[in-house]
């Protein structure tokens, strides 16, 4: 008997079982799916905050306070927090900053402000950014109407603003192009719009990232006095090829301004914009293992389940399997004619769940709008450990049923 015989023959008879089947194929997709499911959202997620992360800029880096830039597991140990950087020493950096690069200097003016147009006001939780005029280029902000600060602006500090799409959906029924050269009320200071922001959303974890005032950071260090905190500097490259002799400049530009001595150690630090998510994929290979290791526990109560059924079967079908002995079936043909019908099943539903696994991570990648990528290493993986799990549920049971005695068979009732 050849296996086209055997698996036509493996068909039938989990036809002949319709409902069984179905009921244990539904827990295998369960299974594959929450696999395939869960990992292809992971890719989704990252996916998505690669996407934020090159609309922030790719070839930039920053540079911190030692500790406050974001870093991996240290075993619970944290760095001593030294002196934020002052406006005068970022100023400084910026002016005697050689590398063929751009500058940006900013800070946050206040968390709570409130905009006003009129009778229109917005709620107390708008963010007020002090920049200069290469800001919205090193950060990946693009304009939509208007116009940047010009250079002169952000040194006289005028009573300009760029203004996000959060506050012109408030104050301006949603029309960008008729808030341009709007004056609007900062508190009790009244500025002009210039610019208009394309809208960021909230992908990447930049939640509010549209309810935002950007007003020159002289008129914030002279509004807000927010330049007695700590004053963000921020470089971008033409090549990423050019990020580590950048970097290496920068070092010894502000090692020079913070005055440190030959042989004393960094108190700022370098923060690659890749660097966090290069955190966060090595965060989430614990959240990868886990989610294998629920798949495979759903799939080993569905492996034990398929392997009852399959015993079942063989009970049932003992006299049939006498009758194929006795026509000159061997035991490798039946043995072959039960695995081949539980990894029929298993397969059957690992597509099933692949299916539902692929739609579950499209569906985060639609809700996150980014890129979906079709997860085939996690397809191959459903595939294959549907194909174990079939081979070993169904081990057992095709062993029981080629070791039959064919005499004692033909008398089972």
């Amino acid at each position: 008997m050849n296996f086209a015989e055997i698996f036509r023959m493996s068909i039938e008879s989990v036809r002949a079982n319709t409902l069984r089947s179905v009921l244990t194929l539904l827990i295998i997709a369960v299974g594959i799916m929450a696999l395939v499911g869960i990992l292809a959202a992971l890719d989704s997620v990252l996916n998505s905050l690669n996407e934020s992360f090159n609309d922030m800029g790719s070839n930039s880096f920053s540079v911190l306070p030692k500790s406050q830039g974001i870093s991996s597991n240290k075993g619970g140990r944290r760095d001593k927090v030294s002196d934020d950087i002052t406006f005068d020493q970022a100023l400084e950096f910026k002016e005697r900053y050689n590398y063929p690069a751009k500058v940006a200097i900013s800070n946050t003016a206040t968390n709570g402000a409130t905009v006003q147009l009129g009778e229109k006001k917005t709620n107390p939780n708008v963010r007020v950014a002090g920049i200069d005029e290469n800001y919205l280029d090193v950060k990946g902000y693009d304009l939509t109407f208007g116009r940047n600060f010009s250079n002169l602006e952000v040194k006289s500090g005028s009573n300009k603003a760029v203004i996000g799409q959060d506050i012109v959906k408030l104050l301006f029924n949603n029309e960008p192009e008729k808030s341009l050269n709007q004056d609007i009320l900062l508190g009790n200071i009244r500025y002009n719009i210039i610019g208009i922001l394309k809208e960021k959303g909230s992908s990447g974890g930049q939640q509010g990232a549209d309810r935002l005032v950007m007003i020159p950071i002289e008129n914030a260090k002279r509004t807000y006095n927010s330049i007695s905190r700590n004053v963000d500097v921020d470089i971008a490259v033409a090549s990423a090829l050019e990020m580590d002799n950048a970097t290496d400049v920068a070092i010894v530009i502000f090692r020079q301004i913070r005055k440190l001595r030959v042989g004393q150690e960094d108190d700022f630090e370098i923060f690659k914009s890749d660097s966090l998510l290069d955190i966060l994929k090595e965060n989430t290979v614990k959240i990868r293992w886990a989610t294998v290791a629920i798949g495979l526990i759903t799939l080993l109560g569905a492996s034990i389940g398929l392997m009852n059924i399959m015993l079942v079967s063989v009970t049932e079908r003992t006299r049939e399997i006498g009758i194929r002995k006795a026509l000159g079936a061997t035991r490798s043909s039946i043995l072959t004619q039960f695995l081949t019908e539980a990894i029929f099943i298993c397969q059957m539903g690992g597509l099933v769940g692949i299916f539902l696994g692929v739609m579950a991570g499209l569906g985060v990648s639609v809700a996150l709008k980014s890129t979906f990528v079709m997860p085939w290493a996690w397809i191959i993986l459903g595939i294959t450990v549907c194909f174990v799990v079939g081979l070993f549920a169904g081990l057992y049971p095709a062993l029981k049923a080629a070791r039959l005695d064919p005499i004692e068979s033909l008398r089972y009732e």
